[in-house]
């Protein structure tokens, strides 16, 4: 419950697999005869797109060897929001293992939507085009990562990145001494899930499972026509471990039913 310790960088992890998607971006600049003349990789930063304008105010070079460059990429997490569409029941569990094989209890995850904002900022309109085009076609509208949620359970889920809009704009005012920079700005969706705390399971594995199979859904009339058994061979075999699995089909015809807790038909 509220105060038991846990901490798994789900939301850490979500901004460092956003970033990484646009952290090997390249502009080229050729000359009169389509040779290329330098090749550029878009240097890419954490932190509010004001941040980096406010040092392009304050800077007398934009091309000086040891200070901010443009063309240049920040993005930033804007939002954190409940997503009640894939919302899924609160007491369902599943069961995974640990790094030593030890069986633990996992609650299903909660989802939440986190929102990112990535700005491009350009001095020349061509290296602003030719980085927007290197993003926006590998969204149609989502784009998929897989990010391990948990790393002692090794929980890893496909993460959809969904791109919302498209902005841009022009920030050149005052006189000639101004300087100029275009700004693309992409705001993005990422539909993450965040976990609770991870239990020991007391319970163990399922080792045994029993389907009984009628013709009708109103158990309380129809008979059973079948069961269907299924058991791991070894039957002490746990997840990781090589095994198999025996099954078995019983054709049945009465009007009993399997109970759980005594363990028998009644």
């Amino acid at each position: 419950m509220l105060g038991t310790y846990f901490y798994h960088e789900i939301i850490r992890k979500t901004i460092i697999g956003f970033g990484t998607l646009f952290n090997e971006i390249y502009i080229k600049h050729d000359d009169k005869q389509g040779n290329v003349l330098e090749e550029i990789k878009v240097g890419l930063s954490y932190g509010p797109k004001q941040k980096y304008l406010a040092k392009i105010e304050e800077q007398a070079r934009l091309n000086k060897p040891i200070a901010m460059t443009l063309p240049r990429m920040s993005f930033e997490m804007v939002s954190l929001e409940y997503d009640a569409t894939r919302k899924t029941g609160i007491t369902q569990t599943f069961k995974a293992c640990d790094e030593t094989g030890n069986i633990k209890k996992v609650y299903m995850p909660v989802p939440y939507n986190i929102g990112f904002e990535l700005s491009i900022l350009s001095k020349l309109n061509d290296d602003a085009l030719q980085i927007v085009e290197q993003i926006l076609p590998f969204f149609q509208p989502s784009f998929n990562i897989t990010i391990n949620l948990i790393d002692s359970i090794g929980e890893k889920r496909d993460i959809p990145i969904t791109l919302n809009s498209v902005d841009f704009q022009d920030d050149y005012e005052g006189d000639f001494s101004a300087r100029r920079s275009l700004i693309y700005t992409l705001r993005f969706t990422a539909k993450t899930y965040l976990f609770g705390p991870v239990a020991d399971n007391p319970e163990g594995l399922i080792r045994k499972v029993i389907v009984d199979n009628y013709l009708d859904t109103n158990i309380q009339t129809a008979k059973r026509e079948m069961r269907y058994t299924a058991v791991p061979d070894p039957i002490d075999a746990n997840p990781g471990d090589p095994f198999d699995i025996d099954e078995d089909w019983t054709y049945l015809g009465d009007s009993k039913s399997y109970s759980p807790t005594l363990q028998t038909d009644i």
